[in-house]
């Protein structure tokens, strides 16, 4: 007897857990980064095309797909064709290197929540060196938050080859961080689904929290009016459009096989392409919405940074030249220092070097994404706050959630295919099949705790999926359209879901979306080739910031094995396939 399929115990559920799988942590420091650096509110427009053309289509090309076979990602694409396991092995592949890596920044959200019960905060200042006669040169270079991130929290190497040992503070935050996804999909979408109504809406309220405070803080206006003022000539510029397309892509998470998983525990009556049209347009709302909240907080602290250097260089001209106090402020300083500069200019020559050239316009044009948005100029903005340690636990938090909010749809994208499979399902039950994805994803996680880790970590985040998922929805889209034949794959969704296909869909699956998908991979490889000799961004302790590094041969070589590992299964499979099949038929041909 076959065994029933579990499904979402409500349609919300399965919406909710698509939300909470495609808002992440992306849509709060990579959109944002992305506005700052390609034109503010002119970034909109190519990122809203992009999202009609590439984002909706596919979305709902893969929940349809899932829908409709109800299966994971492997058993989906054997489906449609056996020469096309291997789409579904790659999807696979690529999910458990974006599960081994990302929990560890659930790891380290764990560890800035801890620290944010301290008072002070433990980033918000300098410690005393040894001696206690002064603070620590490495801080002292740097900033107390970057001292704080790349000291306390990473213990950073000064290169990638020099390993060190394993962090045992980060180490035991990435044990909790698996203990807890464990308990999410424990139970599959039983407990996945009760736990998706916590990751979907509580980034939410926090969110709407710190919009609130944001745009309270002084200097909030200077970051909203950097975000929203339109810079068109950078729509000229075809990065523009480039980081708009992958933007989408990779926000809603797109080729992993998480969406396909999610939709194979729908009813198969399921309005998908309502789903659809609704994940892609709560997601994009989010990025936008996310942004105004960092804006009004980015603003602050650049409006703080520059105040607290006008009030420097004021205490400087005041001290130096013996000026009344009051006498040089924000507004008059620029007349005063020429009339220095000509009254007394030797003096002025002395003290001339001192003088910081304060800009509330070069705080701005500082674009920052990833961790450095996440866990030092967030935690630089919110330390300057009053009531610091509670801004910093409702930050963390929400990070926390979102992240885990990601991993419940990497899981699934791993566990679907192999509780689908018989062969496994027979031998062990689902819980012990889940606790070993998590505790083999742990084991290997802890390489990135160690005092290289975060090289490894930026290598995965780099290199481990971008080329590979653009070859797998290009495949995904060809194989629908034009291997099981786009005609048929209609009707038998008109039979599903009783709605037609209309022109839209169709136009986009079998034309639009795989030429940008294309262009997006000959940009991609056009770069890699142009570029070089790969560099990551090390940290020099004795200068207190990043330098630029080439990688070593055998860092290299891991790149190119995490490319291959998965991009080789699409055409390794279909070859062993064929030859399967071509030996079956040479031992069932009739003896002459």
């Amino acid at each position: 007897m076959e065994k029933v399929r579990p499904q979402w115990g409500h349609q919300r559920q399965f919406v909710l857990a698509c939300i909470s799988y495609a808002v992440g942590l992306g849509n709060v420091w990579r959109f944002p980064y992305l506005c700052q650096l390609y034109g503010g509110g002119s970034f909109l427009v190519p990122y809203l095309i992009m999202l009609f053309v590439e984002g909706m289509p596919l979305l709902y090309m893969e929940l349809a797909v899932g829908q409709r076979m109800r299966q994971g990602s492997i058993g989906a694409w054997r489906t449609i064709s056996p020469y096309l396991s291997g789409v579904g092995i790659a999807s696979v592949v690529v999910s458990f290197f974006g599960t081994i890596y990302y929990n560890v920044i659930n790891a380290w959200s764990f560890w800035y929540l801890f620290h944010s019960f301290q008072d002070p905060l433990p980033w918000s200042v300098c410690p005393l060196n040894g001696n206690h006669t002064g603070y620590e040169e490495e801080c002292e270079k740097a900033s107390s938050t970057q001292y704080f991130w790349y000291r306390k929290t990473l213990n950073i190497s000064p290169s990638i080859q020099e390993t060190g040992g394993v962090q045992w503070e980060p180490a035991l935050c990435l044990i909790l961080a698996w203990l807890m996804v464990y308990l999410c999909i424990l139970r599959g979408t039983e407990s996945t689904g009760k736990v998706v109504y916590f990751t979907a809406l509580l980034p939410y309220c926090v969110l709407i929290i710190y919009l609130i405070r944001g745009l309270t803080l002084h200097g909030a206006t200077n970051g909203l009016m950097y975000m929203f003022t339109p810079k068109v000539e950078q729509l000229a510029n075809p990065k523009t459009w480039v980081n708009a397309a992958t933007q989408i892509f990779f926000s809603l998470g797109l080729g992993f096989g998480s969406l396909i998983a999610f939709a194979s525990y729908n009813e198969p009556s399921s309005n998908c392409q309502k789903h659809a049209i609704t994940v892609s347009l709560i997601n994009s709302s989010t990025s936008i919405f996310a942004s105004i909240v960092t804006f009004s907080i980015y603003g602050f602290k650049a409006t703080f940074n520059y105040e607290s250097c006008l009030n420097k260089v004021i205490l400087l001209l005041t001290n130096s030249f013996d000026l009344e106090d009051g006498s040089v402020t924000a507004s008059n300083l620029e007349q005063v220092k020429d009339y220095l500069a000509s009254t007394d200019p030797s003096r002025y020559s002395e003290v001339f070097p001192l003088i910081k050239n304060c800009s509330l316009e070069s705080e701005l044009d500082t674009a920052v994404q990833g961790t450095g948005l996440a866990f030092i100029v967030y935690t630089e903005a919110i330390k300057n706050m009053e009531v610091s340690q509670l801004w910093s636990v409702l930050y963390f938090f929400m990070l926390l959630v979102l992240g885990i909010g990601s991993m419940l749809g990497n899981t699934a994208a791993i566990l679907t295919p192999l509780t689908d499979s018989k062969l496994i399902t027979g031998h062990l039950p689902k819980e012990a099949i889940s606790g070993l994805l998590c505790l083999i994803s742990c084991a290997v996680g802890l390489v990135f705790t160690m005092e290289a880790g975060n090289y490894w970590f930026d290598i995965f985040n780099e290199y481990a999926a971008t080329l590979s998922l653009l070859l797998i929805v290009l495949v995904e889209t060809i194989a629908l359209c034009y291997v099981y034949g786009l005609r048929r794959f209609e009707n038998e969704l008109q039979a599903m879901t009783g709605r037609a296909l209309n022109w839209y869909w169709k136009a986009m699956w079998a034309c639009v979306s795989p030429l940008l998908i294309i262009g997006l991979l000959l940009f991609y490889l056009s770069d890699y080739i142009l570029t070089g000799t790969l560099q990551y961004q090390a940290w020099d302790a004795t200068q207190g910031q990043l330098v630029t590094k080439d990688y070593p041969a055998y860092a290299l070589a891991v790149i190119g094995l995490l490319v291959a590992s998965s991009t080789m299964c699409i055409p390794l499979v279909a070859l062993g396939t064929f030859i399967m099949h071509r030996c079956k038929r040479g031992d069932t041909a009739p003896v002459a």
